[in-house]
């Protein structure tokens, strides 16, 4: 017969004075033992009781007897919070404490009991806790009084707690070690449980779980708030109007995402209005909206010449005196290799309120303004944007000549002697976006989708700016006529009656991307052009004598400014039969001499500041173009690991592995020019290499087949 198993029997629990208790020498914990012990004596405090008693076993006389006293080999911690309870009086030194008393004759050591305290505990498992403070929350407990309570902030309350509000789906995920908690904190960024689901089963299987890849799905349909948009409007208006804002709590997020992208670009078209309407009450003639102006929109349009309203008497002595305090200070701190604080914020006032006095208000002449117009636009950092005085060809004044011609004219009075209506009785024409602003509905017909021609227009525009900016920081010749006929032609001076017959025609970009205006290039030549601009003397008769007194550097950089915006290396169709169209033969030296341009300056599109984007080529070419592109720059490997995608995540997975390769496309790579298998001898001996993209067969070029072949980014 078998013998029955022992049964097991607890050690009885006992309330014990605390001045009855000492520490074992058998407790384990020698290592900092007080470690957060002043955390753990508040908790006990704000409690009022303990959670867990103490591990105890009395202290034996030497005949084994009990002396009364008690050690407490587990519960060091514990021990050490009461006993600073008792020294600030929060609690009697006789006061009870919740013990477990051991049997003296166990076999069980005392450091065996501690041991196991310590090591045979498992620590909440991360949900665990999000959700206990779900709980708690849920209660009546706030977020503040939750931090308190575990010794944390408010903020990492509210990360908990963000946490505990994904999906439950996800949630069952996590707890199975299907996502590691940084994929779950990047969840969090969207509280759509149905999106959240829908992301993750895009990812679960995909190769890249990134957390940042997580978040890009989550927000892809929404504005940054860190978009022109979004501060030219604001975020607390576009709240106040309804809006709601993403936030990430656990990466910074530069203000979140803009989740009702309809509602703020409506906010940012009544905003746009409201500003056009104001100006329009000024006078003039016309006033264009648009969100994003292109490169180059006052192209062939004449700037007015207005006069700075003048300084008052006070406004004089007040710039002088800061000026005299910011030298004063500069003088004084010369040798400081760093800025107090406050001085460095003094000279920033300083030089903010002498900034304010150079951009004085700007008066135009109101028979000027009747017939002239205004930008209005957001600038890159979301203020708003409003460039007054611009004269299209068309409302120039016809003037008598001595043959009895007639010739634009900038000038003239008011409607009666030179047409020009009384502008107070001119209401201005207001287009948003290129559309009438009465028009209640947008005519979709208009819209003219992007075909492959475009996207090479597009990048060959960029070439062509970068081109322009490189020749121009690098002069070579000039002379003192010449140049007096390039500055007329470049800054919109009247050139009639010019005795000079050479001209540089500014090429214009019909075909841009959103993106040319901000690219290094751009800012660059509209950097340079300003400078300039600034410079020259306001008066037409002063400026022969002012480029006659240039020293030769100057003479020579400002000759290679204005000859660099004549620059041409932009593709188009080849249409011969045209009056303003190129040939095939004509585009292929354009795209030869380019190359040259390109070698003599040492343009490098990389080095000037291109990377392919989904905006201006990897959303515009099909899914093999973006693998080839991936596969050149960074191999099979990498191209394997996207080919499965759709293009529009392809498109952007695409544009992440190529940022820093230095990958570019076909249009503006540089092209040698010895040695191209695709060269043709032009009609006056000289060898025109034609670019890979455009090489063909000659005897096909007038043919649809060649039109086809020359298309480098098809659908």
């Amino acid at each position: 017969m078998a013998k029955a198993a022992k049964k097991i029997v607890f050690s009885r629990s006992r309330d014990i004075p605390f001045n009855k208790l000492v520490l074992s020498d058998s407790n384990v914990r020698r290592v900092r033992p007080d470690t957060n012990v002043e955390e753990l004596a508040d908790d006990i405090a704000r409690r009022q009781d303990l959670v867990q008693g103490l591990n105890v076993r009395p202290v034996l006389d030497d005949d084994g007897n009990e002396t009364g006293m008690f050690e407490v080999p587990a519960g060091g911690r514990r021990y050490r919070a009461i006993e600073r309870l008792v020294k600030a009086r929060r609690f009697p030194k006789d006061g009870l404490v919740p013990c477990i008393v051991r049997d003296p004759s166990t076999k069980v050591l005392a450091e065996d009991d501690s041991l196991a305290e310590n090591v045979h505990r498992v620590a909440l498992h991360p949900l665990d806790q999000f959700r206990a403070f779900k709980d708690m929350r849920d209660k009546g407990m706030g977020n503040e009084e939750i931090a308190v309570a575990f010794f944390t902030t408010a903020q990492v309350v509210q990360q908990r707690l963000r946490l505990a509000a994904v999906s439950p789906a996800l949630l069952d995920v996590y707890a199975e070690d299907g996502m590691t908690l940084e994929m779950l904190m990047a969840f969090t960024v969207n509280p759509d449980h149905a999106r959240q689901e829908q992301v993750w089963e895009a990812v679960q299987h995909s190769w890249n779980r990134q957390p940042w890849h997580i978040r890009q799905l989550l927000t892809e349909t929404t504005v940054p708030a860190s978009d022109k948009r979004a501060l030219f409007v604001g975020v607390d208006a576009y709240v106040a109007a309804g809006g709601t804002v993403l936030r990430d709590l656990f990466e910074a997020d530069n203000g979140g995402w803009l989740e009702d992208v309809p509602l703020l670009d409506k906010l940012v078209s009544e905003k746009l209005k409201t500003a056009a309407d104001e100006v329009a009450n000024e006078g003039w003639k016309w006033v264009t909206v648009d969100l994003d102006l292109p490169y180059g929109y006052d192209h062939d349009l004449r700037a007015l010449t207005g006069t700075f309203v003048d300084l008052t008497n006070e406004e004089r002595a007040e710039r002088e005196a800061l000026r005299e305090e910011h030298e004063r200070i500069e003088a004084e701190y010369a040798e400081a290799d760093e800025l107090p604080d406050e001085v460095d914020r003094r000279l920033g006032e300083i030089e903010a309120a002498l900034e304010a006095f150079e951009q004085r208000p700007i008066v135009y002449d109101p028979a000027e303004i009747a017939r002239a117009g205004v930008f209005v636009s957001v600038d890159r950092d979301g203020d708003l944007m409003i460039d007054r005085g611009y004269v299209r060809p068309e409302d120039e004044i016809p003037a008598t000549v001595e043959n009895g011609d007639t010739e634009a004219v900038g000038h003239g009075d008011a409607e009666g002697e030179n047409g020009v209506a009384d502008p107070s009785e001119q209401r201005a024409v207001i287009t948003i976006g290129g559309q009438s602003a009465e028009l209640e509905e947008d005519d979709e017909a208009d819209i003219v989708k992007p075909l492959p021609e475009r996207l090479v227009a597009e990048l060959t525009a960029h070439r062509t700016l970068a081109l322009r900016d490189a020749l121009g920081a690098n002069p070579h010749v000039a002379v003192t006529a010449l140049l007096h006929k390039l500055v007329r032609d470049t800054f919109g001076r009247s050139t009639t009656g010019s005795a000079m017959e050479v001209s540089v025609r500014e090429v214009y970009f019909r075909e841009q991307s959103k993106d040319l205006a901000d690219s290094p290039y751009a800012k660059s030549v509209d950097q340079r052009h300003e400078d300039w601009k600034a410079e020259l003397p306001a008066e037409e008769d002063a400026l022969w004598d002012w480029i006659a007194i240039l020293d030769d550097a100057s003479r020579l950089a400002l000759l290679a400014h204005c000859i660099s915006f004549g620059v041409n290396a932009l593709y188009e169709r080849p249409n011969p039969f045209s009056a303003t169209g190129i040939s095939q033969h004509g585009l292929h030296r354009r795209m030869a001499e380019a190359d040259r341009l390109a070698h003599a300056t040492g343009l490098d599109m990389v080095e000037a500041g291109f990377r392919p984007t989904v905006e201006n080529y990897l959303g515009r070419v099909t899914k093999p173009r973006i693998l080839e592109a991936v596969r050149e720059a960074l191999g099979d490997d990498k191209a394997q690991l996207i080919d499965h995608l759709k293009k529009a995540d392809m498109a952007r997975e695409a544009e992440r592995l190529l940022a820093d390769t230095g990958w570019l496309p076909e249009p503006l790579r540089f092209a040698a020019l010895d040695g191209d298998p695709a060269v043709e001898t032009s009609a006056d001996g000289e060898d025109t290499a034609l670019p890979a993209y455009l090489a063909g067969d000659d005897e096909l070029a007038d043919t649809p087949a060649a039109e086809a072949s020359h298309m480098i980014a098809a659908e």
